[in-house]
């Protein structure tokens, strides 16, 4: 039988990510659960291993003996539920903003509305393995990262542990994304005659993922800029990052950072100096792409990071998390 998991917001894309990496995990046995009222309980869709349906609430999962709760839900949503869910004895691993950011303050800076659990906020870890991965198995609540500062922060944390950033010359991540990155609920600006054959930038310098970055990086928000983009594909990140090396530093000093850091992690791929990944070769993988170009006479880096947003930048990061908390092979059902 394995783990029992539920999935909230298992319509969404994110959602149905979960589902979709679920069904190949020898563990765990998924269950969806239903959070909203308002629509049919039944799929349309047939399939060898289609989860059951069960209402979203504390006696179903306690009943279900529900181990986590994945939440694939807007923040809102989230802020609501997963209190609902650990009062059941579950687990949470939430793949919305609602618990990233340490404090109710800065929530609210970024996200424009108050924080309606505190407590929670100042308890959740932040689910970013690589680099927060001893206080992940013994959580209750894991907030995922957000799809552009997973990216942003696996290339650039290294670099300012490693001292070769000429900090005071600024860092530009300039960051393109696929349309479901943008969620499933309608909306005129992804739609597809907005969309397609188009491209376009959103949310210049107040991103709501901007404080992501410097919360893990270590960067001071004046040394950081940030630039969303909306490519015309459905899934994808591809972030092309700027700065000036420190004096004396070479491409393999760079890749050698790299190296050490991500020494036996398996979602981590670094290639070539010279050589920059694409999104071809990260779709649909929990992969996180490295390539490093940099110009010695002048000082002048680039760090291009690929992953796909719906995979390391949302559902497969959570599975990453799940299995640390389970005590399963991080890699267990996406390799």
């Amino acid at each position: 039988m394995g783990h029992h998991v539920g999935i909230v917001g298992f319509r969404g894309y994110s959602g149905a990510e979960l589902v979709s990496i679920l069904r190949r995990h020898r563990h765990v046995e998924s269950l969806l659960m239903e959070h909203r009222s308002d629509v049919a309980t039944d799929s349309a869709l047939r399939h060898p291993k289609e989860p059951r349906q069960i209402p979203a609430t504390a006696d179903a999962a306690r009943g279900e003996k529900i181990e986590i709760v994945l939440l694939g839900t807007p923040a809102d949503v989230s802020m609501e539920l997963a209190p609902v869910m650990l009062s059941a004895g579950a687990r949470v691993i939430d793949l919305s903003g609602a618990f990233r950011l340490r404090t109710p303050e800065n929530y609210s800076r970024w996200y424009r509305e108050p924080h309606t659990q505190p407590e929670l906020l100042a308890e959740a870890v932040y689910g970013l393995p690589e680099f927060c991965r001893e206080r992940i198995p013994d959580a209750r609540l894991v907030a995922n990262p957000g799809c552009y500062p997973t990216a942003a922060n696996l290339a650039i944390r290294p670099l300012t542990d490693g001292g070769v950033i000429d900090r005071g010359a600024g860092i530009v991540c300039d960051a393109k994304s696929g349309v479901s990155g943008a969620g499933r609920k309608a909306s005129l600006r992804t739609s597809f005659c907005e969309v397609t054959e188009n491209f376009s930038t959103y949310s210049i310098l107040n991103h709501r993922h901007v404080p992501e970055v410097l919360m893990v990086s270590g960067l001071e928000e004046r040394e950081f800029s940030f630039t969303a983009q909306l490519l015309p594909l459905d899934r994808g990140i591809l972030e092309t990052i700027y700065f000036r090396a420190a004096k004396g530093t070479v491409a393999e000093d760079i890749l050698e950072i790299y190296e050490k850091r991500y020494a036996g992690e398996p979602f981590v791929r670094l290639y070539k100096a010279g050589r920059a990944p694409d999104l071809r070769a990260v779709e649909r993988t929990n992969f996180c792409d490295l390539g490093v170009t940099l110009d010695e006479a002048t000082g002048r880096a680039v760090v291009v990071s690929a992953i796909d947003n719906l995979t390391k930048g949302a559902a497969g990061q959570a599975v990453q998390n799940m299995n640390l908390m389970l005590g399963l092979a991080e890699t267990e059902g996406l390799l």
